[in-house]
């Protein structure tokens, strides 16, 4: 199983980290090691001061494509979840200066928090749900995937064009705008359509 992560999807979320626009989506990947067991606490990393909250849209493939056409994406997942990609801005921010891949930022241990999954005949439509984070009962992240630059379907057909797709991959399908540090003591909860999907403590 390996995780795909969709970056710079979202317009706001790029404005407030003014990053550039991207004329593609942006993909890296977390191993499978970075998932956050369940019911586990998150515990922040000794090696970073600045670990962020992002709150994602998460999509679980269920059979095997490669080269996968646009108007065929929706055969191949039938379970819609959230999730948060935990990300070591601090980190981040200094390989990102030297042009050097973000895993260290982003594929740590327990990076990757996978929330219940619901069947996709819950939604009307998939390019319209909304979703929340509630950190320590105030929403600090809203979005509905209407607002992505590039919708599930589209991101199914790019990926599999570089990686093949197999059966219990996720995707992480991007952040809206609201990121924000965590501390210890803080607690997150994570809602699509109302539902609650996930909640954690931060240690």
């Amino acid at each position: 199983m390996k995780i795909i992560c969709i970056g710079r999807n979202y317009t706001a979320h790029i404005e407030e980290l003014q990053n550039e626009k991207p004329t593609d989506p942006v993909v890296f990947i977390k191993p499978d090691s970075a998932v956050l067991p369940k019911e586990q606490d998150f515990y922040i990393p000794e090696f970073s001061n600045d670990i962020h909250y992002e709150v994602e849209v998460l999509v679980k493939i269920k059979k095997v494509g490669k080269h996968i056409q646009e108007k065929f994406a929706h055969k191949y997942y039938d379970e819609i979840g959230l999730g948060i990609d935990f990300t070591a801005r601090d980190v981040q921010s200094k390989l990102k200066e030297k042009g050097l891949p973000w895993e260290k930022a982003k594929g740590f241990d327990g990076a990757a928090v996978i929330g219940e999954w619901l069947p996709v005949s819950n939604f009307a439509n998939v390019n319209d749900i909304n979703f929340q984070l509630i950190k320590n009962e105030e929403v600090v992240q809203t979005g509905n995937t209407s607002l992505m630059l590039w919708k599930i379907d589209e991101l199914i057909a790019y990926v599999s064009s570089y990686f093949m797709l197999k059966k219990g991959d996720i995707i992480f399908t991007g952040t809206p705008a609201g990121v924000g540090r965590i501390q210890p003591n803080d607690y997150l909860t994570g809602t699509l359509e109302g539902k609650k999907l996930f909640s954690l403590k931060i240690k």
